[in-house]
C-alpha cells in the first residue's frame, strides 16, 4: 500500500480508528436519541451529516496536499469515518419507517440523509478551500 509504513500498521491505524469512530457514534446517538427522542431517525441523520462534512474536509485537505493521504485516509477516511458514518443503520431505519407504514417519514429520511450528506461533504470541502489559500 505504501513504502512508508507497512501493512501491519495500517491495520493496526483502521483499528484504532474504527474503535474511535464507533464509540464517538454511540455517545453522539445517545445524546440525540435524549433529546430528541425515538419518533424520527434524527441520530443516524445528524451522524450521517457529521461524517460527510468530516469526509469531504478530509478529502479537500488530501487533495490540496495538506495532508499525507496514506495515514490521514487510513486513520480517519476509513477507521474512524468508516466506524462512526451509518449508512446499514440508515438503510433500516427507513426500512422500519416502511414497514411501519409511515411512507412520508422514510421518504423525508432518504431525501435528508442523501441531499444533507452531500452538501455537508461539499461543504467540508469547500471550508477547506477558504482557510487554505
Amino acid at each position: 500500500m505504501t513504502n512508508t509504513i507497512s501493512n501491519f500498521t495500517l491495520y493496526l491505524v483502521v483499528a484504532l480508528g474504527g474503535a474511535f469512530g464507533a464509540s464517538f457514534r454511540f455517545y453522539i446517538s445517545q445524546l440525540i436519541l435524549n433529546w430528541l427522542g425515538k419518533g424520527f431517525p434524527f441520530a443516524t441523520l445528524a451522524v450521517n451529516i457529521s461524517g460527510s462534512l468530516i469526509m469531504g474536509a478530509l478529502y479537500g485537505l488530501i487533495e490540496q496536499g495538506v495532508i499525507e493521504v496514506s495515514v490521514y485516509r487510513t486513520l480517519i477516511g476509513i477507521g474512524f469515518l468508516g466506524a462512526f458514518t451509518t449508512f446499514s443503520t440508515f438503510s433500516l431505519d427507513t426500512l422500519l419507517l416502511i414497514q411501519q407504514g409511515d411512507i412520508f417519514k422514510a421518504t423525508i429520511n432518504i431525501l435528508l440523509n442523501v441531499c444533507l450528506c452531500i452538501f455537508a461533504a461539499a461543504l467540508g470541502m469547500y471550508i477547506v478551500s477558504i482557510f487554505n489559500k
